[in-house]
């Protein structure tokens, strides 16, 4: 007879069979930080933008490729998502954090402005007429607001797999998780626009793959809500590659209350068009209403 005698345990390593051991290696992580996380609190972040103190973060988190995150935020925050490598794609949702039921509509966000393509200025809707975000930096131009994210189905059918945890997974799944965190469910996923890779409508009606603007291009929010901000950083569904093709997604928020004096006098990115200066009078009329402002 045979017997086996297991090797001790390396000093930084501890044996995780035991609940001692476990114990002491769980809290040997404390401290230690990795390329994707989340960082708490955010003032803690060795990455704040540029002009931008580290102390005045609200948010910082890196989401690795096939990665989701969700956060709260207050009315006057300024959300920065920054596509590090060149093939990041944030597909994301906003919901009214004290009335989920208002939501962003991607199909008034394309009408309402007369605008299917998304930029500088552009204002982010609900179906209530109000705008939730706009578009207040942009250096991409290589976004979609027509082709929503992806399926379970439509993932498993062209990469071999969909599901949240496997090697490739949908938009659509990712975002659910996101919405679970908060309360909401399936019903509370409308269609979701997507930033850093560009979609073009052909002449012909068909959509055209832009791809991406590169590394380093970043895109900033301004939240007009206190909302519910969700985002999966996962493959476009038009992407052309056969291989499922996607990489890290930076994310920054701070307050900037002032911008949205600033863009409502037409001093942040330019005057405002009746479209988006009647959608702000109505979230601000809202919000009046509500004891809010």
């Amino acid at each position: 007879m045979t017997s086996h005698v297991r090797d001790a345990p390396h000093a930084d390593h501890p044996d995780t069979a035991t609940t001692a051991g476990a114990k002491a290696h769980a809290r040997a992580q404390h401290g230690r930080t990795a390329d994707v996380m989340r960082h708490v609190p955010a003032s803690s972040s060795p990455t704040a933008p540029d002009g931008v103190p580290a102390e005045g973060l609200v948010w910082s988190e890196t989401v690795a490729a096939g990665g989701y995150t969700t956060a709260v935020l207050a009315r006057g925050t300024r959300i920065r998502f920054t596509d590090l490598d060149g093939d990041a794609c944030a597909h994301v949702l906003i919901h009214r954090a004290d009335g989920p039921h208002e939501r962003l509509n991607v199909a008034d966000t394309v009408k309402v402005p007369w605008q299917a393509y998304l930029g500088v200025g552009h204002p982010l809707l609900s179906g209530f007429g109000r705008v939730l975000a706009t578009v207040v930096a942009d250096t991409s131009g290589h976004h979609d607001a027509l082709a929503g994210t992806t399926t379970r189905a439509g993932n498993a059918a062209r990469y071999g797999a969909g599901a949240p945890e496997s090697p490739s997974p949908a938009g659509r799944e990712l975002l659910l998780l996101a919405a679970l965190k908060n309360g909401l469910g399936p019903r509370d996923l409308p269609p979701s626009p997507s930033f850093f890779k560009g979609v073009r409508v052909a002449s012909d009606g068909t959509l055209q793959w832009q791809g991406s603007a590169g590394a380093g291009a970043h895109v900033d929010l301004l939240l007009h809500v206190d909302a519910i901000v969700s985002l999966a950083n996962t493959a476009h569904p038009l992407d052309p590659r056969p291989e499922f093709t996607c990489s890290a997604l930076r994310m920054h928020a701070w307050p900037a209350g002032d911008d949205l004096d600033l863009l409502a006098a037409g001093d942040l990115v330019g005057p405002l068009r009746p479209e988006h200066r009647q959608a702000v009078a109505n979230t601000d009329a809202d919000l009046i209403a509500r004891g809010v402002l």
